[in-house]
């Protein structure tokens, strides 16, 4: 079958239940099976990053269903989710796009789908993409991480849309072999996080860059503490339409401890215990905003002020733009030093690492159901996986090791 080029089907999560005419669709589309996808989506609209996911694997899927398989969900079988997979490993080329352009863009006052969006993108690395690498769709892969994920969401949708009798099996639970799509892994996953001495860099470039420059500084003192002291994803950070973080979340109890609350994965609230170097930090911090030391009850100052303008940073790329200022900063410091190899790794850094690397460093010494707790892990599983030190006791028994007899 001839692979037709797909348009977005959902906007984004403020516009989804906007009133949209899908006559720009073909003829082979089914409308019901959209209305009741966009249903599905609904429920996950109380976290941004995972409606964005969702709604990423059921449009593929939809796609898919229509412009090569030609069924309707309704007829898709355990084969065919096989099928599927292969396709998602190497999709056709006008499916994969090089940038990630909005799906749905004003046009006449209507959102009309963006003909320049496609379902996958290439993407390189961040250590390519300083040395001027562009991604090419040549290129293009999906990492076993993303086959698992597409494998889990496409999972609960099935047996969403079974609940809702739209289907009659959920043709993704029939897989028997799922290791054939989804490679196993053996022992324990190694946590993507910053070295001790790569941290030590990291924190005291945000402490200099405070110290020379406040006014634009101060500010990403208080973001790396925060993420690293407190394991804060990013967006738990930025303010959204669910959750805005405030002065007054930092809050004491009757002890005089002082709890941080935050509304994280899956909109679950939860109540963060606050060191008293988080503490110092806040102080640092609200005095630069020339508050008092410590917030009170009623103060619902934003946590984190825009710097030009009122209100919260709402955007997480401008979070991110400011910890990458602080990483780049830290990169070349330690090439100054000598540690080159500290350097280079440091080039793969994300956001995302200071909660991993503070949370590793944290299950070294304290009880692991308090960090799992303060984290919000599901289970003490995942906060078994930052537990290094059988790693490298592991390590050191390999390192030296003969290649032979002689040696």
């Amino acid at each position: 079958m001839k692979h037709s080029t797909p348009l977005p089907l959902f906007d984004s999560m403020e516009h989804l239940n906007d009133t949209h005419d899908f006559s720009y669709l073909n003829k082979d589309y089914f409308l019901e099976d959209i209305v009741v996808s966009k249903k599905f989506l609904n429920s996950y609209k109380g976290s941004k990053g995972t409606f964005n996911s969702y709604r990423r694997e059921v449009e593929r899927f939809i796609h898919w269903t229509v412009l090569v398989a030609g069924k309707k969900i309704s007829q898709i079988s355990r084969e065919d989710i096989e099928s599927y997979f292969n396709f998602c490993r190497q999709p056709p080329k006008h499916w994969i796009g090089k940038t990630k352009p909005p799906r749905f863009i004003k046009k006449e006052g209507l959102r009309v789908p963006n003909i320049q969006w496609r379902p996958f993108v290439v993407t390189v690395s961040k250590v390519e993409h300083r040395r001027g690498v562009s991604p090419e769709i040549d290129n293009f892969s999906l990492s076993y991480g993303s086959l698992r994920e597409t494998l889990v969401i496409l999972g609960s949708y099935f047996s969403y849309l079974l609940e809702e009798g739209h289907v009659l099996t959920n043709p993704v639970a029939l897989i028997r072999q799922k290791s054939k799509i989804i490679r196993k892994s053996q022992g324990t996953t190694v946590i993507r996080r910053l070295t001790d001495i790569q941290w030590q860099y990291v924190i005291e470039t945000a402490l200099n860059l405070a110290n020379n420059n406040g006014e634009q500084h101060e500010r990403t003192l208080i973001i790396m503490s925060s993420l690293y002291s407190m394991y804060l994803r990013i967006s738990e950070l930025a303010a959204s339409e669910r959750w805005a973080p405030q002065m007054n979340h930092f809050a004491r109890d009757g002890d005089g401890s002082w709890w941080f609350t935050t509304v994280g994965k899956g909109n679950k609230e939860r109540n963060i215990a606050v060191s008293d170097a988080m503490i110092a930090a806040l102080k640092r911090w609200r005095m630069y905003l020339a508050l008092s030391p410590l917030p009170s009850p009623a103060d619902n100052t934003p946590l984190l002020p825009k710097i030009k303008g009122s209100g919260p940073i709402s955007s997480t790329n401008a979070i991110r733009k400011i910890v990458q200022f602080c990483f780049d900063k830290a990169i070349n410091k330690l090439s100054e030093d000598g540690f080159n190899d500290e350097a280079d790794n440091l080039n793969e850094a994300t956001v995302h690492w200071l909660r991993h690397t503070g949370i590793s460093d944290d299950v070294k010494v304290r009880p692991r159901e308090h960090v799992r707790d303060d984290a919000g892990h599901s289970s003490g599983a995942i906060t078994d996986k930052y537990i290094d030190i059988e790693l490298r006791e592991r390590h050191s028994s390999a390192r030296k090791k003969p290649m032979s007899c002689d040696d």
